[in-house]
């Protein structure tokens, strides 16, 4: 065995530890660490895999924005631990049927693969060897896949827009920005000229 296969495996057990150790964590913040841990132990197997791109993208992007995020405000919360405990048996019986699920459709799926190919079969694009890992990525993203990409975006957009509506609150008495009459406003508008006396002042 050398040692590409080495830490793989090392990789991939690390990996689905942290990943149990995400979803089993009792503490919040210590489900947000186990995050972290997964996402650089996935980032060593994109690098074995050859997506150097890929790797730093999950550092850079996952582990040091939304991971270290998602602990910011854990730990800013006043979360209570104790009525989180409270409802972890009652939940029990739905949680270990949706698991159990699952890892029927992953052991279906990976005897479907293992024993007809299926990966090999696929219709995977053709790579190439002489180009960079990001003009790889970028070629088969926006050739192959443009269309799935263009619609996840209007997702994300649609979604950011529903949380700023959602979360958007008027106050009274608050001043707020016009654009349009800003845009509007001309010369005869925005300046007045007033004679005033000698000793009083300018009242509104």
């Amino acid at each position: 065995m050398n040692l590409q296969a080495i830490a793989f495996y090392v990789l991939s057990v690390i990996t689905v530890v942290s990943a149990l150790g995400v979803v089993s964590a009792r503490n919040p913040v210590h489900s947000v660490l186990y995050l972290i841990l997964s996402f650089f132990t996935a980032a060593g197997l994109f690098v074995l895999l050859g997506a150097e791109f890929l790797a730093m993208l999950l550092i850079v992007v996952y582990v040091g924005a939304v991971a270290v995020l998602f602990l910011f405000v854990v730990m800013m919360l006043d979360v209570d631990f104790g009525s989180l405990r409270e409802g972890f048996v009652r939940y029990l019986p739905i949680g270990g049927v949706v698991a159990a699920v699952l890892v029927v459709e992953m052991v279906l799926v990976a005897t479907a693969v293992g024993e007809q190919g299926a990966a090999k079969g696929s219709g995977a694009p053709d790579i190439l060897l002489d180009a960079p890992n990001t003009e790889q990525i970028g070629r088969v993203l926006y050739t192959d896949y443009i269309y799935f990409f263009q619609a996840a975006g209007m997702v994300l957009l649609v979604a950011m827009i529903g949380a700023i509506v959602l979360t958007l609150r008027h106050r009274p008495g608050v001043k707020r920005q016009s654009v349009m009459d800003q845009v509007a406003r001309t010369p005869a508008k925005g300046m007045r000229i007033v004679q005033v006396k000698t000793g009083e002042g300018i009242s509104e």
